[in-house]
């Protein structure tokens, strides 16, 4: 496990900063994932980067629940890069979090999902997010810790204002 100070992280950010405030067009980078469709049953092999993870349906759409749900993966993805946000920034305000936990929780009603009732929207309703920390940090502190989180994760700053997505066939 890395462990970096506020001294150790304003080193490594502080050169991508003023490359990025020079040339606004390298700040631009292209993440990329893949499914596999080759699996067998209503199913994909998604590529993480350390391992194939075999995603399917959820039990309340038919699955057995012995492989990832997508919805499960985006709330995955949302305490994942809040975590790593409220890291970086409890770095950067100098703020001692010995441990803790990011909680993501969402609320789906699957009648969307299924076709069952056409004004029930598709995706989740409501999520919410959640932080437990240990830490000696102030009330103020960490109301600029979450603060600060919420402002800076990608993630979480995706899902409040949705980007412009566009689907195609090859």
């Amino acid at each position: 496990m890395v462990v970096m100070n506020v001294d150790e992280l304003r080193a490594v950010q502080g050169p991508l900063k003023q490359q990025y405030r020079d040339d606004p067009d390298s700040a631009e980078v292209t993440l990329r994932a893949k499914a596999n469709l080759d699996s067998a049953g209503v199913s994909c092999r998604v590529e993480t980067g350390r391992a194939i993870a075999e995603a399917g349906l959820h039990p309340a759409t038919g699955g057995d629940g012995t492989q990832l749900c997508s919805g499960d993966m985006l709330l995955e993805a949302l305490s994942a890069c809040a975590g790593v946000t409220l890291r970086a920034v409890a770095t950067s305000l100098a703020l001692d979090i010995r441990g803790g936990e990011v909680r993501a929780e969402g609320d789906l009603d699957f009648r969307g999902t299924l076709g069952v009732d056409r004004d029930v929207p598709v995706g989740f309703l409501r999520i919410r997010l959640s932080f437990d920390l240990d830490t000696d940090a102030s009330a103020e502190q960490l109301a600029t810790l979450v603060r600060l989180t919420e402002r800076y994760c990608v993630v979480l700053q995706t899902l409040r204002t949705g980007p412009e997505v566009t689907v195609s066939l090859a």
